[in-house]
């Protein structure tokens, strides 16, 4: 089992978790309590108890901020992210209200609403100001008297010091330690001796942190060094210098005990992340079915059948999960020919039929592909399936290729509402498509499914160019 590596604010995480959890959902029963105690409503045998409506008021919050991820964020101290989030579970909560209260024709009184929406609005506004000038105050308070030194002096370790620098202004970088002095030594980085004359340094300038970016195989030293260090109550880190290996930031986590670097961050390797999609894909596509397809298949099919021959659904292979082909369904826009599964549709493509024409612009015969997703080959939302020939001549050109297939495909992605969907006639185009990709792969998240579903019905709607 991997567990991921705890955040050295972990413990503030959990206690801003807890506190705003229990605050947030604490306000807000207070303020229904005493709003309905204050406001008179009109009842009848139709309407919901006064109880029942509190309820759902704190049960739609729970919804909302668990879909949201408001408070289980492993970086509920970064305030952007926080406040975003804060933000998107508010909109939800008002949205799932609004629609219980109309079906369930409760009669409620609209100033009671008003005061209350714009009352919790409020108190999460203020809450989380007050969350933002505390947490500064507090950094500013334990970090203004950390002092540090460097062992190692080269260009990775000023670069580390410059990292250092701007994730936090109030720190002091004293300079660093080495066998020698070098030409990257200044008056920001300056060389304060060798590694013999570390600790005796530190204790005299009471240094509170060492970072180490040397390896301890070839200073076997340095183990002794970091010993001393927690001797005295100094913390002591090492910074590999993987620069040599990657380019881009890798990500720490143990397996039972042995740490273990990955190239990227995935979401959606979490099990209960896993289950929380495969809900959303089931819910939704069931949606999408029964209000959708299953009055309109009929109509479609009709009139495929009646614009030219052949059947109605159009079966093709294409790379799912891990690069396993899967029977990809759509409604047949195309004359029965002998390259469907090897030519790729142009614009103008003499096999369109007329009625495909407007199937294939509307993104109509991608419909039955939520069949896929509730059988579970596909996804709402991922990378979208390419024919298998084109797996193969893709992966050969562009190295990260087989990284989209880390996930389900989806009947809608990322790539495609950014514009990259369709032929493919410049390699600039593929490689954009993969890195949206690969973006998604890395960043999902259950809001940002819903934002690509909602962009790509305005796509659809406005007309996309690239659907032909």
């Amino acid at each position: 089992m991997i567990i991921p590596k705890r955040d050295m604010n972990s413990r503030f995480d959990n206690l801003f978790r807890i506190f705003f959890a229990f605050t947030d959902l604490g306000f807000l029963c207070v303020l229904h309590l005493v709003l309905l105690l204050n406001f008179s409503f009109q009842t009848n045998s139709a309407n919901i108890s006064h109880v029942e409506f509190f309820i759902m008021n704190n049960i739609f919050w729970l919804f909302s901020s668990y879909l949201t991820e408001v408070y289980i964020n492993d970086k509920m101290l970064n305030f952007k992210k926080f406040a975003k989030r804060t933000s998107r579970a508010f909109i939800l909560y008002v949205v799932l209200l609004a629609v219980y209260l109309y079906f369930s024709r409760f009669h409620f009184n609209r100033n009671y609403l008003i005061i209350s929406f714009a009352s919790f609005a409020g108190f999460l506004v203020i809450s989380r100001l007050v969350f933002l000038q505390l947490s500064k105050r507090i950094a500013r308070k334990q970090l203004a008297f950390n002092k540090i030194i460097v062992l190692g002096n080269n260009i990775f370790a000023k670069s580390l010091v410059i990292k250092l620098r701007e994730a936090n202004k109030t720190l002091t970088v004293l300079g660093c330690f080495s066998e020698k002095t070098t030409p990257e030594n200044d008056d920001q980085f300056p060389y304060l001796g060798t590694l013999d004359d570390c600790m005796k340094y530190a204790l005299n300038n009471q240094v509170t942190e060492i970072y180490c970016t040397l390896s301890p195989e070839v200073y076997p030293e340095i183990y002794e060094i970091a010993q001393s260090a927690e001797n005295l109550c100094m913390r002591f880190r090492f910074v590999p210098d993987l620069h040599y290996f990657v380019d881009r930031d890798v990500h720490f986590d143990y397996l039972n005990g042995i740490p273990v670097l990955s190239l990227r961050s995935e979401p959606l390797e979490d099990f209960g992340v896993k289950v929380k999609k495969r809900l959303f894909d089931i819910v939704f596509s069931l949606l999408v079915t029964i209000f959708l397809l299953s009055w309109l298949v009929p109509i479609i099919a009709i009139l495929i059948k009646l614009d030219s021959k052949g059947p109605v659904f159009f079966l093709q292979e294409r790379s799912g999960l891990n690069n396993k082909p899967f029977k990809c369904i759509k409604f047949r826009s195309l004359k029965i020919n002998d390259e469907a599964n090897s030519k790729q549709v142009t614009r103008g493509d003499k096999r369109i039929t007329k009625l495909g024409k407007f199937l294939r612009k509307s993104s109509i015969d991608e419909l039955p592909q939520f069949f896929n997703v509730i059988k579970g080959d596909m996804s709402v939302v991922g990378p979208r399936p390419h024919m298998l020939k084109h797996t193969d001549e893709y992966s050969a050109i562009i190295m990260k290729y087989m990284i989209r297939h880390y996930q389900k495909p989806g009947v809608t992605g990322y790539a495609q509402v950014n514009g990259f969907r369709g032929e493919i006639k410049h390699e600039e185009q593929l490689i954009k498509r993969i890195e949206y990709d690969v973006w998604y792969i890395e960043n999902w998240s259950l809001w940002l499914d819903i934002d690509i579903i909602f962009k790509t019905v305005l796509v659809t709607i406005k007309g996309d160019d690239n659907a032909f």
